[in-house]
């Protein structure tokens, strides 16, 4: 659940000037008409209408980005700066890398909510190999260790600062005047993954072995922390904290949410109900649990937070091929995330048409000693060839590196693009 809570929005002349700046830049590419065509692209995807696969590329490795000094920050001021910063890296994506990126025609003022969260926080040991990444290796130092610390989950408290938000939107309108329309935001998306949090406060192999040795205390663990989240949707949903997510908001570990089928019947505009959002949830560690074991220690504890959203994305980088059965149980499931240690085979003939294949080529050949860009297509066109049946997007993400070579980036969406036309319908 996101945080956000009182800013220090002062800025100078020069920090406004080089925001005014960037922010028509942005407005001029908003306003290109390509935008809507790749909206209703994603809304006919989305609606599993035919239609030729869709690209977008996520998570990048933006410490390896910078060309021509594109993405060298100007602004003094930190609230300043992590403006400019979302304003450069979005200019940048769509000179070299938009595949079927939308650039929407305002900038979104996040309400200022503040939410405790479980009450945990992960205790742990990082390891680097590059100081500007994002990306550490971590051991994780346990805090639940026998069932009585299984009470050290908490229920969130949520609660919205309107003063905080007032400001920093005003702020906002006085720096974009002119340029682009600001609009208060809630919260678009909510990403539900209790077992990405289990296992830092558990451990992956303790968490791993007591499915076996410790199962009851381990569904108490997994129910805990579904309470928790249902908790704090309540109060966001009382709040009335939740905007709508239908739109160029990405979903789960996939593509734009653009949907003709949501908000749902019975929608008021003034008040955003889960139910006309997009929910999602997936198990990455569960990667070689069996399908039984994965319904009955994550998806079934699930089952309460997914009924709750107008439609649902499943997976991340769990391969799911096998666990399309279990996976159908779930209420107005859309998207089921397909990653590169799937079968292709078998995901093909389990997903079919009735759900968006949600394909994710593997990352790793943009991190080699030598950058392969003909391996790289024929990676991509054989899965693409096996998934003719099916609706597919194609995210790439988690890019940990690409050798500091950005171009490679760019050539293989150019090359993505290619392929996803041949492959229209």
């Amino acid at each position: 659940m996101p945080a956000s809570g009182r800013q220090n929005t002062d800025l100078s002349p020069q920090d406004c000037d080089v925001l005014r700046r960037l922010a028509c830049e942005l407005a001029q590419v908003a306003q290109q008409g390509v935008h809507k065509d790749k909206a209703r692209l994603w809304t006919a995807l989305n609606a599993l209408d035919p239609t030729r696969p869709l690209v977008l590329i996520d998570q990048i490795p933006w410490h390896e980005m910078n060309v021509g000094d594109e993405l060298d920050l100007q602004c003094t001021g930190p609230w300043a700066r992590q403006h400019e910063q979302s304003l450069r890296r979005t200019l940048y994506q769509w000179r070299h890398m938009p595949a079927d990126m939308v650039v929407p025609e305002y900038v979104s003022c996040p309400l200022a909510i503040t939410n405790t969260g479980y009450g945990l926080a992960e205790d742990v040991d990082v390891v680097r190999t590059d100081p500007a990444s994002s990306v550490v290796s971590r051991h994780f130092h346990r805090q639940i260790i026998e069932p009585a610390d299984i009470e050290k989950i908490q229920m969130p408290r949520v609660s919205l600062d309107p003063a905080a938000t007032d400001a920093r939107f005003h702020r906002m309108q006085e720096v974009y005047a002119g340029i682009l329309p600001v609009r208060k935001e809630g919260i678009k998306h909510i990403w539900y993954t209790p077992w990405d949090e289990l296992i830092r406060w558990w451990g992956v192999e303790e968490a791993m072995m007591d499915l076996v040795l410790r199962p009851e205390m381990v569904h108490e663990a997994v129910a805990r922390c579904a309470a928790s989240m249902n908790s704090g949707l309540d109060q966001m949903e009382k709040l009335n904290l939740l905007s709508l997510g239908n739109d160029h908001t990405i979903i789960g570990s996939g593509g734009y949410g653009f949907s003709s089928q949501l908000p749902a019947e019975g929608f008021d505009p003034r008040h955003v109900r889960p139910i006309d959002n997009w929910g999602c949830s997936n198990a990455q560690i569960f990667s070689q649990v069996s399908p039984e074991m994965h319904w009955d220690f994550a998806l079934r504890h699930d089952i309460p937070w997914l009924s709750r959203w107008g439609l649902n994305y499943y997976g991340c980088c769990e391969p799911l091929h096998h666990k399309v059965d279990i996976l159908r149980r779930i209420p107005r499931l859309r998207k089921i995330s397909m990653s590169p240690w799937i079968d292709v085979d078998k995901a093909v003939e389990a997903v079919g048409a009735d759900f968006v294949f949600s394909c994710k080529p593997n990352p790793a050949i943009l991190a080699e000693d030598t950058w392969r860009p003909r391996q790289a297509r024929a990676e991509l066109r054989a899965v693409l060839e096996k998934a003719r049946p099916c609706r597919v997007e194609i995210i790439l993400k988690d890019i940990s590196t690409v050798r500091c070579q950005p171009q490679r980036l760019w050539q293989w969406q150019e090359m993505a693009m290619e392929l996803a036309e041949q492959f229209a319908p």
